[in-house]
């Protein structure tokens, strides 16, 4: 020890430059990289049109690959990432779950390097439940108040306090298409009052898509889904409300822009009349909160418009079809002030099974939407 002590007195000098050097380059790379650098990315990849700030997103696959999501935000000119963590739940009745460790590690591996290119990540916990061959949509837990207190404090709390604070990410969805007790809008506000006093970026929850019907208007209305929607206090807890956009828009196998746009205002299949952006634009107003396509997805098939939540509703690719639909939701969506963007579902792997991948056709129409406010690259 003492000639450790001495070893140092005689390179005292040296040891203090050193340190400085240390020093300064910190403060370096935090001015010029951290702040200036990263500042400026996010800067440039701002979205300003005369209709508000608006978020250009696409969800990801679960089982993405980084470097085809890093190519496929480049391909499709997004500002946005919605990122997902996966969420082991055995069963479809299970109130247990736990965060798979692979996927928070991925998750934070991608989210690092988006900061560098400028890029807004929404954080969500992605419900994989038996292994993924179950949907969210049908999830019922046996234990309710057991499942909520595990939501928030085995899944929430961890990824707010290892993933989305460290990486100050911009957004976090708080759930997402939980149709059998979203009506649960206790334990749901509860959520979201924790979620706020944990973490202090934006907050969103997913709703999934709805119908009505012209020829069922007044009836039973106490158990009307969308009256049960727009009704939820958990709307009123968040920055923007998402909305898993899966609408039943036609009868019909194949269709122009025009017919999709028409249907938009006015659905086709079996006679509804549902008026999905006027219900849409209600959702709004009622909570005074912009509304979000949380997904905006349609599979490469004839009967894309019929059933876009079926990724095989038909055997019969039709790349046209799925971009018609892109281009029919920009058509009515895009210049109204009271809607905030959209997230494409799905990218991030491309292989035969990814039917909702966007066609070339698709990416086209999603580049251009709010094109002429950024900065694209050739």
């Amino acid at each position: 020890m003492k000639n450790l002590l001495n070893a140092l007195k005689r390179n005292k000098t040296p040891l203090i430059v050193l340190g400085v050097i240390i020093v300064v380059l910190l403060i370096i790379k935090l001015v010029l990289v951290d702040i200036v650098y990263i500042g400026h990315q996010y800067e440039k990849n701002r979205i300003i049109t005369p209709w508000g700030e608006k978020i250009k997103s696409a969800n990801l696959s679960v089982d993405y690959t980084i470097e085809q999501a890093l190519s496929d935000i480049d391909s499709l000119g997004l500002n946005t990432l919605n990122v997902p963590v996966q969420i082991d739940i055995p069963s479809l009745t299970a109130s247990t779950m736990s965060i798979n460790a692979e996927s928070e590690k991925k998750a934070v591996r991608l989210i690092k390097r988006l900061k560098y290119k400028g890029i807004n990540v929404i954080l969500e916990p992605y419900p994989y439940i038996q292994n993924g061959e179950k949907y969210e949509t049908d999830l019922k837990p046996d234990h309710i108040n057991q499942w909520f207190w595990n939501w928030k404090q085995i899944v929430l709390a961890e990824l707010i306090r290892d993933v989305a604070k460290p990486n100050k990410v911009y957004a976090l969805c708080i759930g997402s298409n939980f149709d059998q007790f979203e009506d649960q809008s206790g334990y749901w506000t509860d959520v979201a009052d924790f979620v706020r006093a944990e973490y202090q970026g934006k907050v969103t929850y997913r709703t999934n898509w709805w119908y009505t019907a012209e020829w069922n208007a007044g009836q039973n209305l106490a158990y009307d889904t969308y009256i049960a929607k727009l009704n939820n206090p958990v709307l009123g807890k968040v920055d923007f409300i998402s909305v898993a956009a899966y609408f039943e828009l036609t009868d019909q196998e194949t269709n122009t822009v025009d017919n999709l746009v028409s249907s938009i205002y006015k659905t086709r299949i079996f006679d509804r009349n549902q008026n999905i952006y006027d219900e849409l634009k209600q959702l709004s107003a009622k909570w005074n909160k912009p509304v979000f396509f949380g997904e905006l997805g349609f599979p490469k098939r004839d009967g894309a418009a019929v059933h876009p939540w079926n990724p095989l509703p038909s055997e019969i690719i039709n790349n046209q079809e799925q971009a018609n639909c892109f281009l029919a939701y920009q058509q009515v969506f895009e210049k109204q002030t009271w809607h905030l963007g959209f997230s494409v579902f799905a990218v991030g792997k491309d292989d035969g099974n990814k039917n909702y991948y966007p066609s070339e056709q698709s990416k086209q129409a999603i580049r251009s939407w709010y094109a002429q406010y950024q900065k694209l690259d050739d």
